[in-house]
C-alpha cells in the first residue's frame, strides 16, 4: 500500500521558528547586568550560566518537579547566589524576572528564514496544514506566536502544559496528529535539536526533518536542513517520481 500523502507541517517553537536564544541574552544582561556596558567576560559568563540554568531548571518543570513560576525562581536564585548576590527571597525573584520577561518580551521576533519558508508551503500547489508542537507554557508560548504574527499562519498549537505530556515522549506528537485528524505518517515535524524534535517525531510515527542552524553533524537518521529556505525544496525533491517511495512520498 503506498504511503499516505503529506497534509501538515509542524514546527517546534523556540530555536526554530523564533530566536529564544537572542531574546534570552538581551534580557538576561540588561535585567543581570545592569545598564553599564559588562566587560564581555562577565558578559559571556553570565549568559552561558543563564542558559545552562534555563535548561535544567526547564526539564525538572517538564518532569513535573517544579511549576513553571518554580522554575523561574530556581534560575535567577541560583544565579543570583553564584554571582556573589547573595540569597534571594521568592519576593525579589519573582520581581526581577518581571524585570526580566518585559525586557525577553520586547526581543522576541522570527528568524528571517521564516516568513519566506511558511510562504512556500502554504502556496499552491502545497497548501499544506500548519502548526507548532512546543513544549512550555501555553499562555507564554501562545502570546510568542502573536507577538511576532504568526497566529494566523500556525492555527494548529499543541504546547505541553495543555497536553500532558511533553517532547521527547511520543504522546505529545500523537495528540497534535489526532487534533489534526491525520495520520502521523500525513505529518511532518521540524525542529532544531535532533533528539528531542527530529528524532522523537519519527519515533512517533511522524516523518522528522531537523533544522541544525549551527551545520554541526552532515550524516543523521533523519533528512537535515541548514536553513527553512531549505524546507520547500526539500519536500518537492522528495515528491518527484523517482522519489516516491521514499519517506515522503
Amino acid at each position: 500500500m503506498p504511503p499516505l500523502p503529506v497534509e501538515a507541517v509542524l514546527f517546534d517553537l523556540d530555536g526554530t521558528l523564533i530566536d529564544h536564544d537572542t531574546a534570552a541574552e538581551e534580557a538576561v544582561i540588561a535585567s543581570f547586568l545592569g545598564p553599564i556596558d559588562p566587560p564581555p567576560l562577565e558578559r559571556d559568563r553570565v549568559v552561558r550560566r543563564w542558559r545552562e540554568l534555563e535548561a535544567w531548571a526547564m526539564d525538572r518543570y517538564l518532569a513535573g518537579e517544579l511549576t513553571f513560576r518554580e522554575q523561574r525562581r530556581l534560575r535567577i536564585t541560583r544565579l543570583a547566589d553564584e554571582f556573589g548576590l547573595g540569597a534571594w527571597s521568592d519576593e525579589k525573584a519573582d520581581d526581577w524576572f518581571a524585570q526580566y520577561l518585559t525586557c525577553y518580551e520586547a526581543a522576541w521576533q522570527t528568524y528571517h528564514d521564516v516568513p519566506p519558508a511558511l510562504a512556500a508551503l502554504t502556496a499552491e500547489p502545497r497548501q499544506l496544514r500548519l502548526g507548532v508542537i512546543t513544549n512550555g507554557d501555553a499562555d507564554q508560548q501562545r502570546r510568542k506566536l502573536q507577538h511576532v504574527g504568526l497566529t494566523s499562519l500556525l492555527q494548529h498549537a499543541t504546547i505541553s502544559s495543555e497536553a500532558g505530556a511533553a517532547k521527547p515522549d511520543a504522546k505529545i506528537f500523537r495528540i497534535a496528529c489526532s487534533e489534526l485528524q491525520l495520520q502521523p505518517s500525513q505529518v511532518i515535524y521540524v525542529g532544531d535539536r535532533l533528539q528531542t524534535d527530529a528524532e522523537a517525531a519519527v519515533a512517533a510515527g511522524l516523518r522528522g526533518i531537523w533544522l541544525d542552524r549551527s551545520d554541526a553533524i552532515s550524516v543523521t537518521s533523519v533528512p537535515r536542513i541548514r536553513t527553512l529556505i531549505e524546507l520547500a525544496p526539500l519536500l518537492t525533491q522528495l515528491r518527484a517520481p523517482s522519489t516516491t517511495t521514499g519517506w515522503l512520498a
